[in-house]
């Protein structure tokens, strides 16, 4: 089997990990973390140096993830139980009273895997440039992933962070953004448009790439190609387009997933699109 395909057979019980733990509790955010699918996955099974068995909040030594966009949750979640941070069965706690598996990330229940918690938006990338920062002055050579909403990118600390990696030559740094052109009131560009992205950000002083995130092949290829970027003077951005509830035809594309449930039927409808790969939790 080629490790595309291994990739990929593993993205697609991530989803049905997604819709399921959504479901049981008719509360989260099944739509973008449906379209991140593909790539947490090919991070978390392929891309990082990380260290499941013996997990250290600091990440020394290794390389860092931050969700800055913590509302998909899921889709984190599911990969790190998947990946052996935690039982895969606890996913079953997903948003219930006294999980560990919170709403949004957070570091109280000091759940494996979990170093920042990302209930508001606009923050993670802040605290990235300054784990990226905090590596350099260590003389530590991993490097820190961080992954954004095109929507959360209206929240103006972003924009300090972009400005401030950019200047101090943090380049140990790449930042993804999933850029799937919805947000919970509609479309980022009738909600708060912003043209550009990629001239915005090289006028920053970033070095800009571009993937489609739903192409397994192409985020193992583009993401291989900005590991090699890393040490150039220069933070890294990968625009990636998605598609919001990719792998679930009656959720692609509509922001109307982006904060609600699937009922019964439209659970077993998701599931029958879904191949169980590894086995449900």
């Amino acid at each position: 089997m080629s490790e595309t395909k291994r990739l990929q057979e593993i993205a697609s019980q991530v989803r049905r990990d997604i819709v399921r733990m959504v479901h049981a509790v008719q509360s989260g955010h099944p739509g973008g973390s449906l379209g991140c699918a593909d790539l947490l996955t090919a991070l978390y099974f392929n891309i990082l140096d990380h260290n499941p068995k013996d997990f250290d909040i600091k990440g020394n030594n290794e390389d860092v993830f931050v969700l800055s966009n913590g509302h998909i949750s899921p889709v984190f979640y599911s990969v790190l139980a998947r990946s052996g941070y935690f039982p895969v069965s606890e996913l079953a706690t997903f948003r219930k009273l006294n999980s560990r598996l919170q709403g949004h990330p957070a570091t109280k229940e000091k759940l494996p895997g979990v170093r920042v918690a990302s209930g508001s938006l606009g923050q993670g990338l802040s605290f990235a440039v300054g784990v990226a920062l905090q590596k350099k002055l260590d003389q530590d050579s991993k490097t820190v992933y961080v992954n954004l909403g095109d929507g959360e990118l209206q929240e103006g600390q972003n924009w300090e962070a972009i400005m401030f990696a950019a200047h101090n030559k943090i380049d140990n740094l790449i930042a993804t953004v999933d850029f799937n052109g919805q947000q919970i009131d509609g479309s980022v560009e009738e909600i708060m448009g912003f043209k550009e992205l990629r001239t915005k950000f090289e006028a920053f002083g970033w070095l800009v790439m571009d993937m489609d995130g739903n192409n397994m092949e192409q985020i193992l290829e583009v993401m291989q190609e900005a590991k090699e970027q890393t040490g150039n003077q220069k933070p890294i951005v990968v625009l990636m387009k998605t598609e919001m509830g990719a792998g679930v035809d009656f959720m692609m594309g509509s922001h109307a997933w982006h904060g609600i449930a699937p009922n019964d039927k439209q659970l077993q409808d998701a599931l029958a699109q879904l191949p169980e790969t590894l086995g449900d939790y």
